[in-house]
């Protein structure tokens, strides 16, 4: 049994984790942590939960009683949480924070399961990747691995509300969200770094620039991406469909499937499925996931199954009905 830990439970990622985690065979939520909800049931803050817990939100970490720690903070505040406190060696830590998905002076391995599965298994530390981040790279690696990324990409995806966090704002407010259409960070979105390093990694260089445009939608979960690639000069030819099938051949979760694709086939599973269109040249290929599992706590707890040593599909076979 895996015994958990979760830091900063009150907001959607740490709710979406707790439910995941009360319903795995092989897990123990240990404590869920939340300073300005210490006492409080944490089903009558996920009241999504009610029923399925008693679990109460504590304002202390019991580091020594847990054998990995799922860190939920908004971005920027893990580093300095792990700066701050001392956290046992034996204590893995998978950081849901963009803080440490760059490679630079730290362990953590970036968490993508179908890009580093073997590194993952033996990580002590994991980055979980971003949720658009995982969207993008999930329609691109199998091209990367061929070293077809030569041109520019154009990237354009939408997301739902929840991926802005729990805490409303002038742009996530209901008012604001419902029946609107926005985008923000053009080209400049902070997952472009880590797309980029993934699609380096693969094919070992990556000049082609990644023309990002993301956009607010009016749903609260899923993302849906579509990128247009620019093939090389007689690359058109391929089989590309048995491409990202073989590539994928061994991932539990990421499928290509032929027809054109809903964002409601994957909402609250954690699937991503993928789709290509060929045109003149160019592959158009849609991905779709949702953005609370795919995107965040569900490839977390992938990433926890793949370091213990667990199937890592365990807990996370969730049915969704596209209606």
């Amino acid at each position: 049994m895996v015994r958990v830990g979760i830091l900063g439970a009150a907001g959607y990622t740490g709710g979406e984790l707790i439910r995941l985690l009360v319903n795995h065979p092989q897990a123990e939520v240990v404590f869920a942590h939340s300073e300005s909800n210490a006492g409080n049931r944490v089903a009558d803050v996920h009241e999504g939960l009610l029923g399925d817990t008693n679990l109460v939100f504590s304002d202390e970490m019991p580091f020594d009683g847990v054998d990995v720690l799922f860190l939920c903070f908004g971005h920027g505040k893990s580093e300095q949480f792990l700066r701050e406190h001392d956290v046992p060696a034996h204590v893995r830590i998978i950081d849901l924070a963009q803080d440490f998905r760059i490679r630079g002076r730290h362990d953590f391995v970036y968490g993508l399961p179908e890009l580093n599965r073997p590194a993952i298994c033996e990580a002590r530390h994991v980055a979980n990747p971003g949720c658009f981040a995982t969207a993008i790279q999930l329609a691109l690696l199998p091209l990367a691995k061929e070293g077809l990324l030569t041109q520019e990409v154009s990237v354009n995806a939408i997301t739902g509300s929840t991926g802005a966090g729990q805490k409303p704002s002038a742009t996530t407010h209901f008012s604001w969200r419902t029946g609107n259409l926005s985008v923000y960070k053009v080209f400049t979105h902070q997952h472009l770094a880590e797309i980029h390093q993934s699609l380096a990694q693969l094919q070992g260089h990556l000049e082609a620039a990644i023309d990002f445009i993301p956009y607010r939608g009016d749903f609260p979960r899923g993302i849906f991406c579509t990128s247009v690639v620019r093939l090389p000069q007689g690359a058109e030819g391929r089989d590309y469909t048995a491409l990202y099938r073989d590539f994928y051949k061994a991932a539990p979760f990421t499928h290509y499937v032929d027809q054109p694709l809903d964002l409601k086939q994957v909402v609250n599973t954690n699937k991503c499925l993928l789709h290509l269109d060929p045109f003149d040249g160019k592959l158009v290929v849609t991905s779709v996931i949702d953005n609370l599992l795919k995107g965040a706590v569900g490839q977390a707890v992938e990433n926890m199954n793949l370091m213990f040593g667990l199937d890592e599909s365990l807990g996370l076979r969730l049915k969704a009905l596209a209606f």
